[in-house]
Parts: C-alpha cells; sequence; structure tokens
C-alpha cells in the first residue's frame, strides 16, 4: 500500500489522498485551501499526472474536503465519485455556489484564472454521484479492470458524526486495510449524535488532529458552554442589541439554527425572526427533509418549520436597523471578506450594544480569526478591504466543536490497533501532541506526520 498526502499546506488546508492499494488507485477527498486562491488553493494534483485514478471517495461535503473535486476528476474521466447518500444530496450545491464565489472574486480581486471549474463540469461529475448507505461494502474498482481479477478492494463509509453525511472510510484490500477518519466528533451534538465508529481495525490509520492543541478547561460540558452561550444572548437582547452568530453553512448553521430554536421552546429567548444566509437556509431544508436518514436528536425538530428563517437579500442587509435585538446565524464562519457576514461584522463592530458570537474554528489569519484576537478600543487588522478598524462590540467565543476532543480520539487510534498512523488535518502542535502521546502509549506504533507530497509505503 502507498498513501501520498496531496494536501499543499503542512497544516488544514485543501484534504486529499491518493491511496494506492492492490494495483488500483482511490483518492480520498478533493479539497480547496481556504486561505489559498486561484490554483495555490488545489491539492498537488499534479502528482496524479501519469496515475489514472480508477475512483474516489469523499468523506463529507465541506469546502476542504470537497471543494476542488471536479479538477480532480480530470485524471478520472470515467470513474465513480463515492459518498453517502447523505452526502449526495449535498455535494452539487456546495459544488455550484463554489462556482458562483469563484466567479465573484475573479470580478472582484481580478484572480483571472477563476473558475477553476464551471457550473457544466458540476453537473457531468453529478452524473457520477454514487451515494452510499453508511456499513455497507462497496467494490470500487472498474469493472473493466475488476473482470481480470480474483479479489477487488473494497471501501465502506461509517457515520462520523460530524456533520450531515459525514464518514469514516475503512478500505479493504487483499492483504491490508486502512480506516481514515475524515472528519469525527466523539461527542453528540445538538441534532447529529456521535459517530458510530464501533469495532473498527485497521493496519493503517489516517487521523485527523484538529484539536491536538486544544485543553479543554476543568469542569468543561458541552450543556454549560450552551447554558452560557443562553445567558450571552438574553444579556444583548435585553440591551437591545443583536447578535451575529458567524457559522459554517453546512453543519455548524444547522445546529445553531436549532439551539436557539429549543431556547425558544423553553422560554430563554422570545420568539423571534431568525435571519440566515441564502446557502445555509438551503442545506437547513435538507437537514429538515433527510432528518428520517440521518443520525439526530429531536429526530422531529424541523427548523424551516419551527423558526421560518428569514434570507436577506444584500440591500436590505446592509440597511436593516440593528437596534431591535435581532439574531443573525449569517454564513461564512471565518468571516471572509465579501461575504454578507463580513460587513454586517464590520456594521456592528464600533456599536457597544451589539455581539459578535464564535461557536466554531476560525484561522488566525482571516478576518474571523483576526476579530477573534483583537482587543476592544484598540485597532487592529480586520480584512484588506476595511484596513485598520476598532472593536467595541461585545465578542466571545463558545466551544461547540464537531470535532473529537483530542482525548477521545486518542483513545479511539488505541482501539483501532494499526502498525501505522499518519497524522493529517491539524497544526503543527496538534500533530505533535498526538505522536507523543500515541509513542508513549504504543512505543512499537510507526507514527507518521507526511509533509505535502510525501508518498508513504505500508
Amino acid at each position: 500500500m502507498h498513501i501520498t498526502n496531496l494536501n499543499p499546506d503542512s497544516e488544514i488546508g485543501a484534504s486529499s489522498w491518493l491511496v494506492e492499494l492492490d494495483d488500483a488507485r482511490l483518492l480520498m477527498d478533493a479539497g480547496m485551501h481556504p486561505k489559498r486562491e486561484g490554483r495555490e488553493a488545489l491539492p498537488l494534483y499534479k502528482l496524479l499526472r501519469g496515475k489514472y485514478l480508477d475512483a474516489v471517495a469523499i468523506s463529507h461535503c465541506h469546502h476542504d474536503h470537497i471543494g476542488s473535486l471536479p479538477v480532480a476528476m480530470r485524471h478520472a474521466r470515467n470513474g465513480r465519485i463515492w459518498m453517502t447518500e447523505l452526502s449526495r444530496f449535498l455535494a452539487g450545491r456546495v459544488l455550484h455556489n463554489s462556482v458562483n464565489v469563484m466567479l465573484r472574486q475573479r470580478e472582484a480581486r481580478g484572480i483571472r484564472e477563476y473558475p477553476l471549474f464551471t457550473h457544466d463540469q458540476v453537473e457531468e461529475n453529478e452524473a457520477q454521484f454514487q451515494g452510499c448507505k453508511y456499513n455497507r461494502q462497496i467494490d470500487w474498482v472498474p469493472e473493466r479492470k475488476a473482470h481480470a481479477r480474483t479479489s477487488c478492494p473494497t471501501l465502506e463509509f461509517f457515520d462520523a458524526g460530524h456533520a450531515l453525511g459525514s464518514a469514516g472510510i475503512l478500505l479493504r484490500g487483499k492483504n491490508q486495510t486502512l480506516f481514515y477518519t475524515g472528519d469525527v466528533c466523539f461527542h453528540d451534538q445538538t441534532l447529529l449524535k456521535s459517530a458510530r465508529f464501533d469495532g473498527i481495525r485497521a493496519d493503517v490509520l489516517i487521523m485527523e488532529t484538529t484539536r491536538g492543541n486544544r485543553v479543554l478547561p476543568p469542569g468543561f460540558t458541552r450543556p454549560k458552554e450552551i447554558q452560557r452561550l443562553t445567558d450571552a444572548i438574553q444579556r444583548v437582547l435585553a440591551r437591545r442589541g443583536s447578535v451575529l452568530l458567524p457559522a459554517f453553512a453546512l453543519g455548524r448553521t444547522q445546529e445553531i439554527l436549532a439551539e436557539l430554536a429549543l431556547m425558544m421552546r423553553a422560554g430563554h429567548i422570545p420568539r423571534q425572526p431568525i435571519y440566515v444566509g441564502g446557502l445555509g437556509r438551503v442545506f437547513t431544508e435538507i437537514y429538515d427533509q433527510k432528518a428520517h436518514l440521518a443520525d439526530r436528536q429531536w429526530p422531529d425538530l424541523q427548523l424551516t418549520e419551527e423558526l421560518q428563517p428569514i434570507v436577506l437579500e444584500k440591500e436590505e442587509l446592509d440597511n436593516i436597523k440593528l437596534g431591535a435585538g435581532k439574531i443573525f446565524v449569517l454564513t461564512a464562519g471565518m468571516l471572509t471578506e465579501f461575504t454578507p457576514a463580513h460587513d454586517l461584522a464590520m456594521r456592528m463592530m464600533s456599536d457597544p450594544r451589539q455581539a459578535i458570537f464564535f461557536v466554531g474554528y476560525a484561522d488566525p489569519d482571516t478576518p474571523g480569526g483576526r476579530l477573534k484576537a483583537s482587543k476592544a478600543g484598540e485597532p487592529f487588522l480586520f480584512s484588506p478591504g476595511t484596513g485598520q478598524v476598532t472593536r467595541r462590540c461585545e465578542l466571545q467565543d463558545f466551544d461547540l466543536t464537531a470535532h473529537a476532543d483530542r482525548e477521545a480520539l486518542l483513545d479511539f487510534a488505541g482501539k483501532v490497533s494499526p502498525q501505522v498512523v499518519l497524522l493529517g488535518h491539524g497544526e503543527l502542535s496538534s500533530r505533535q501532541w498526538f505522536e507523543e502521546q500515541l509513542r508513549a502509549r504504543h512505543p512499537s506504533l510507526r507514527i507518521v506526520q507526511p509533509a505535502p507530497g510525501l508518498m508513504v509505503e505500508a
């Protein structure tokens, strides 16, 4: 087995792994780097030249795992794209939105190589999507190659509990097995239940390390954190301020909307309109429509019916009054420039009545990350387009992550009993923590932090 890390960054970037197993080639994930632009944001697809892909498997539909899929498929024209049946409902919408974003960035920033793929190419790829149920073994080698074999490698998706349709991927070859966690959550969220990775064993484990550098404070629990968020929203509404909750369109938005709906049911906050981003509304409708297929809490909680969220057009959002206790759950969890969330944050920032509450990760080099690090009353660089600004609004960060806490992920690695562990999808400090802990617990384990483009033989 040969495994190549195609992520162009040594930290969290464009997730993509090439696996060569039993003379067949599978690409696991085809992400886009969230902080790079143009072709620099792509995985290292140049390493695929001369290596025809037999298939692609997608762990979930977040941009950093699926955002460059049409580019990857140029190396597998007739190959199939395997994903869970729930991801199949999401993937095309994510990619069409990516085309729209690239077209806007081409116009606003003059990035002439955008778009990297077109709406027509996305539609061509959609014909190759194969939606699969969890816990079903799949022969992924094309029939033209499979007919000459006595055995073929298989793949199987396991519910990862991270976002709708997310999965870990188990590959079984003739003599070896590999498990790829993708992004995984080992605790229940408000809607989605925790990952179902019980009983998985593999010779090779590719593991995310997102929270390896995150130490939970003593006594931390998710219910306590939700209560802290409830109290904070109540406080802002009482002073007639508005709340902005930046959230990724897929996953975070629906989890926060569910929490707001439960707050309203319990009478903790008044029933009122919730303003959302357009893509967030689309994914929320899919969450509602496919609730019966997901392993979730509150299966009968229909968010669009319960909250009737309102999508504001840009002109409406630019002119809406903020002094009447409004709640905004806007897509762009990192407050990326040229998004409504970024522009609304700019409007709120100078007003002490307003509040911006983060409920997920924001990279330090993004506008959201810089805002998180800001100090009230002191100028800071928010984004290139805004320059130096001064924050006077309330700012808080709530740990409602959809990623596994490090101790739970460490325990899982031990249960898999691998011979080789590849550490990815995390900052250097996160990967180092996992390597140190794994070495202490399992001295004979081979641990690799594969650099961009590095091929590992296992």
